[in-house]
């Protein structure tokens, strides 16, 4: 996953979701029909309109099916019984790997003053 963040806006257009995630279009339209969760508006031209619950609905998608490994029926099965305990273990994933990322680039300055 692109660790860009990306910018705090009203709506992400398909293009957009994907480069986040650097996966194909095809795939965010595929994700799209197998997890009710994400619900983009359309506009009156039928483009796919996400919201910012939509990209974070996508980066727990991502990381049970990309990072950890499961199924797509597994991920379902997942956030389905349990999305808030699911959510709950995946920011504390995402701030370990803030913290890894914080503690290298300290090991590494450290390393070059020596």
């Amino acid at each position: 996953m692109d660790s860009e963040k990306p910018t705090l806006k009203v709506y992400y257009s398909i293009g957009e979701v994907a480069k986040m995630f650097n996966v194909n279009t095809s795939l965010i339209r595929f994700w799209e029909k197998e997890f009710d969760i994400i619900n983009p508006h359309k506009n009156k031209k039928g483009n796919r309109q996400f919201t910012r619950t939509d990209v974070d609905n996508f980066h727990l998608i991502y990381h049970l099916v990309k990072e950890k490994g499961m199924t797509l029926k597994g991920a379902q099965l997942k956030l389905s019984e349990s999305k808030a305990e699911t959510e709950a273990n995946f920011e504390v994933v995402k701030r370990l790997k803030a913290i890894k990322e914080e503690l290298i680039q300290i090991k590494e300055q450290l390393s070059a003053k020596n």
